[in-house]
């Protein structure tokens, strides 16, 4: 047979397989023309809209313009405070803590995006704290740190015996209460606002923070929740073993070592991973890195810093010259 023929004869047989057997798109076209359907144009089609997942070494999508708090170099949110609670230390008295807080929960409220859960527990847990607190620590204040002769030493709240818990010793214990809430709250002014990469970038940028210690840090405080992933899932599966069964003291310690030797083993693989990954990167090959994401100290970083040392200043002068408080390195002075 010659090529000719061939070729006829194949160019036959294709001829036959697609008029017996056509393309299920040809079907599917076919049927939706006899239903008097068309087919999606692709063109007329909306898209469907794409999430990105969030990348937390990016720089953050800009807040509202009264949530300024978060638009701030986290520097500039660490430098205002820090002051101020170094004073703290060294503050006797309930006035001046007081002012603190105040001011520190303003600036969470206005300038901070807070969840309802976070701003309950700044709204109405803090002040229990500190009341408690205050209970708690002036029931071991010393009496003899206590002026018998002031009028709120002859106050009695509670009397035991010949144990006495006077207001006075309230009112010092509630001194120490709110001195440490005041630290607590200008801390959080940077810690609920500024997130670990944002405060890593701004250290190495601005501060000339060496970056391999810089990132190799960030890269550690990233171990935390991927081992809370982990120890769900071993926990998941000691009980689908039924290995957890068993209550008591003695139960609660053979589940803790189950766990923590496979935890410690994954923490170490996942390590060396990370090593791995960050050798084959040349991380640490060079004295200096690019940035993606720049941090930036502007104008608005220094005047809120002078405004809040500015502040801070007139709280404590307006406070010592009306004799609210004082500011001494004698622990044993109560100074209310």
């Amino acid at each position: 047979m010659s090529a000719a023929d061939t070729a006829a004869a194949a160019g036959r047989g294709a001829q036959r397989l697609e008029t017996s057997a056509p393309h299920p798109a040809g079907r599917a076209a076919q049927r939706l023309e006899t239903s008097g359907t068309r087919p999606p144009d692709p063109a007329r089609t909306p898209p469907r809209p794409t999430v990105a997942p969030r990348d937390p070494y990016a720089e953050q999508a800009p807040t509202s313009g009264i949530r300024f708090l978060h638009r701030l170099n986290p520097l500039a949110k660490f430098a205002a405070p820090l002051p101020v609670m170094l004073a703290l230390i060294f503050t006797r008295g309930i006035a001046i803590p007081l002012a603190f807080i105040v001011v520190a929960l303003g600036l969470l409220v206005v300038g901070a995006r807070l969840s309802g859960r976070a701003l309950a527990a700044l709204l109405l847990g803090v002040p229990v704290a500190i009341l408690v607190l205050g209970l708690s620590f002036g029931i071991w204040v010393d009496p003899d740190r206590i002026e018998n002769g002031s009028a709120a030493a002859s106050v009695v709240l509670l009397e035991i015996g010949d144990w006495r818990f006077t207001l006075a010793a309230y009112l010092v214990g509630l001194a120490t209460a709110l001195r440490i809430a005041a630290l607590l709250m200008l801390s959080l002014i940077a810690g609920l606002t500024t997130s670990g990469p944002e405060l890593v970038r701004a250290l190495v940028q601005n501060l000339r923070v060496p970056y391999r210690i810089g990132y190799t840090a960030l890269a550690a405080l990233r171990f935390v929740p991927r081992f809370g992933h982990e120890l769900e899932v071993i926990r998941a599966a000691h009980r689908v073993r039924g290995t957890d069964a068993g209550r008591g003291p003695f139960a609660a310690v053979q589940r803790t070592v189950g766990t923590a030797i496979p935890l410690l083993a994954s923490a170490i693989r996942h390590a060396e991973r990370v090593a791995l990954a960050m050798d084959a990167r040349a991380f640490g090959a060079h004295p200096t890195r690019t940035e993606r994401t720049i941090s930036r100290w502007r104008a608005r970083d220094t005047v809120f810093v002078l405004l809040f040392w500015t502040v801070s200043f007139g709280i404590y002068w307006w406070a010592l010259q009306a004799g609210l408080g004082g500011v001494t390195p004698d622990r044993t002075e109560v100074g209310l």
